[in-house]
């Protein structure tokens, strides 16, 4: 699988502050974004798996609504997450 639990540790750290903190809004958009980029690069391949392509829509929307959330509560966390993951608004 794409997803390991050492790539998941390795997100949280980066983005997160621990690996134990799966809870902070920049890690799970860290986390989204890795995974939105894995589905992207599949649905190039498969352009009729329309689950997967649902999935994808999901967890832009799940993104959004993280990104929505870090914009209200501190405007210069969500500048910083979106400079590093170079997500477009």
């Amino acid at each position: 699988m794409y997803l390991t639990k050492e790539t998941i540790a390795d997100i949280f750290t980066k983005h997160g502050g621990a690996a134990t903190n799966t809870g902070s809004a920049e890690g799970q958009i860290a986390l989204f974004t890795f995974r939105i980029n894995h589905l992207t690069e599949h649905l190039k391949n498969n352009r009729k798996d329309f689950n997967t392509e649902r999935s994808l829509v999901k967890l832009v929307g799940k993104r959004r609504s993280l990104l929505d959330y870090l914009i209200d509560k501190d405007i210069n966390r969500y500048r910083e997450i979106i400079k590093e993951l170079k997500i477009r608004k």
